[in-house]
């Protein structure tokens, strides 16, 4: 517990009440790796949903110089946290906020950092994946329902969990070769960052093989009206894929586009 810490006549304690959670305190070893997961750059927005004292958005800006904030309804930690945050000297970056995190706004994060119960990610899940494509989305402890993780830490008693928000690539596509040549169509259905559906290429039709996306990152392998694997690896760039396709016929450059 940090009663009148440095003097500021705050107190807080493991255990303590919130509105939907109680407070325990993130261990340091997992706060280390919940960042090392998220692969923060200086340019990354971190938003911490149940800051509570403030040690993942305030080593995050030790660490790694961002910008970061964190989102907690107890005032008592919103107030230690701030008092922490000014004691590493890092209270121009880290800033804390109390409010209820189902009535805001953490869209402009790039990382969005979790310790929360199975049910409360439950909720804010549809919000997540509303979110921009490529926001990496890092818990403690719980996972998402069947939205399964990119990456995962586990170890003796804490597990860490890393999704990456996926662009919606769904629907029927067309990739056309610049300046004529190779047309493939696609219908591709989508759960979660997983693609699934067919290909046809000249009068083959061919099962989506491993198809995924990751942020707006698309691969998929599927084959050609020769018989030929063929993979796909491109980026959903303003309602476009552009991708390159390679096999063993060498590799062509695509634009997708959806009809």
């Amino acid at each position: 517990a940090h009663q009148g810490v440095f003097g500021f006549g705050v107190s807080a304690r493991s255990g303590q009440s919130g509105k939907d959670v109680i407070w325990v305190p993130t261990e340091e070893e997992v706060v280390t790796t919940m960042l090392d997961l998220a692969k923060i750059q200086p340019r990354d927005y971190v938003i911490d949903l149940g800051s509570g004292d403030g040690r993942i958005v305030i080593e995050a800006v030790r660490r790694h110089g961002v910008q970061a904030l964190g989102v907690e309804y107890n005032g008592e930690l919103v107030r230690l946290a701030q008092c922490l945050a000014e004691v590493e000297r890092v209270s121009d970056k880290a800033q804390f906020v109390q409010a209820d995190i189902f009535e805001t706004d953490f869209s402009a994060a790039t990382v969005l950092m979790m310790y929360l119960l199975p049910d409360l990610n439950l909720r804010l899940m549809p919000t997540i994946l509303k979110m921009k494509p490529g926001t990496r989305v890092v818990s403690h402890s719980f996972l998402m329902g069947d939205w399964a993780p990119e990456e995962r830490k586990v170890g003796d008693i804490h597990n860490a969990y890393l999704w990456i928000v996926p662009a919606n690539a769904a629907g029927n596509w067309t990739f056309s070769q610049s300046g004529g040549g190779l047309t493939i169509t696609a219908a591709i259905t989508q759960k979660f960052q997983m693609l699934d559906g067919s290909t046809r290429a000249g009068s083959r039709e061919s099962p989506i093989i491993g198809g995924r996306m990751r942020g707006a990152q698309i691969e998929m392998t599927f084959h050609d009206a020769a018989g030929m694997v063929r993979r796909l690896n491109g980026s959903l760039e303003g309602g476009r894929i552009v991708a390159s396709i390679g096999g063993q016929a060498g590799t062509i450059e695509v634009i997708g586009v959806r009809n």
